[in-house]
């Protein structure tokens, strides 16, 4: 930090930079052409290097002032961009999903809300990492596991997770549904890191360690396969309801209780405070499993 020149220098070089008149700088800052062109001074004989060349029109940078200021433009440009990301806005709600709910079910659904909430500036965060609350700005999250997710946390169920395995109408011709045994293990199977066939196989007195299948690293990825005709895929009923409303699949056998985990939504007990969150967080609810309990 003792390298680091001060900040009001900072501030004046990049705003004359900008504007290649100190008189300028002076105006956009709020302070004297003197504090600026003193500020400038300063920054030069701190850096032993000379910035600006002064000429009758103004100013013009150096070759080692050009190439400093946009370093330090830049600079300003991240500290800019992040305090303003940090302050809060009444009508920005960010909500961190995984990218197979995004994708499968929050994106499609979204617009429901949005039409009638276009004052809302709803963000989503889209990543298979445990985002922070506190240090990521998050105002809720959708995330599968068992409660308690921690003291400070409020968990509402939101969808149970009920595993049905589905494939493409083509894959499975006229075949009897729902499938069972052999007849199941004879269609390739889709594969997600989940992992749910042994669990799935075993239960139904079949092998638990299937040979065959497309391995994905995504839940999202083996639906879309599924879709393609390459195989079963075991997926929450939720996911797929649209696909399966649209005849892009069809449920071929039932799953059930496989030892998967529901679908929470999680939230700061103090996040609903604030108008936006409260219209998104009542909209998620509204689509839950217990909505119409």
């Amino acid at each position: 930090m003792d390298n680091l020149p001060p900040l009001n220098g900072l501030r004046a070089f990049d705003a004359a930079g900008r504007r290649l008149s100190f008189r300028a700088a002076a105006d956009e800052l709020g302070v004297t052409q003197g504090a600026v062109a003193q500020h400038v001074r300063q920054l030069e004989a701190q850096l032993e290097i000379t910035l600006f060349e002064r000429v009758p029109k103004g100013l013009e940078l150096t070759l080692a002032g050009r190439s400093y200021h946009a370093r330090v433009e830049e600079a300003f440009a991240i500290l800019r961009s992040a305090t303003a990301e940090l302050k809060p806005e009444p009508d920005k709600v960010l909500v961190s999903v995984t990218p197979t709910f995004a994708s499968k079910w929050l994106i499609p659904n979204l617009p429901d809300f949005a039409k009638p909430h276009p004052q809302v500036d709803l963000r989503i965060l889209a990543t298979e990492k445990v985002s922070s609350f506190q240090s990521d700005g998050i105002d809720l999250s959708v995330r599968q596991g068992s409660p308690p997710f921690g003291a400070s946390l409020q968990a509402t169920l939101l969808f149970r997770q009920e595993v049905i395995a589905v494939a493409a109408p083509a894959l499975v011709g006229a075949a009897p549904l729902p499938l069972e045994g052999a007849r199941l293990t004879q269609l390739p199977m889709i594969h997600d890191t989940h992992d749910l066939w042994p669990r799935f196989l075993a239960r139904t007195g079949g092998t638990s360690t299937p040979l065959r299948g497309l391995r994905l690293s995504q839940t999202a990825l083996a639906i879309d396969a599924a879709i393609a005709g390459q195989g079963v895929a075991l997926v929450s009923r939720f996911l797929v309801a649209n696909d399966i409303a649209a005849g892009r699949l069809v449920q071929v056998a039932q799953a059930g209780d496989v030892g998967g985990h529901d679908f929470y939504l999680l939230r700061r007990r103090s996040a609903a405070r604030r108008e936006a969150v409260r219209l998104v967080l009542r909209w998620l609810l509204s689509q839950s499993d217990d909505a119409g309990a």
